[in-house]
């Protein structure tokens, strides 16, 4: 497979998963956060905010894979 083909596939993959993770990190914020302390409500979006490039790594290092010669 190509490298441009891997982007667009990744490209396309990324884009449902952050579509899914917003609704959930939404979910999340508006239920439990709400509730919380000042300092632990920022902790929680910083986290809410940065946690979603720890699943798509994988996906991101497979599309910058050089192609096989």
């Amino acid at each position: 497979m190509g490298m441009r083909t891997r982007k667009l596939i990744g490209t396309v993959v990324m884009m449902i998963f952050i579509a899914f993770y917003v609704l959930f990190a939404m979910a999340v914020a508006e239920g439990r956060i709400t509730e919380a302390p000042k300092p632990m409500q920022t902790i929680a979006y910083i986290v809410l905010g940065l946690i979603w490039i720890v699943p798509l790594l994988p996906l991101i290092r497979w599309m910058g894979k050089p192609d096989k010669v």
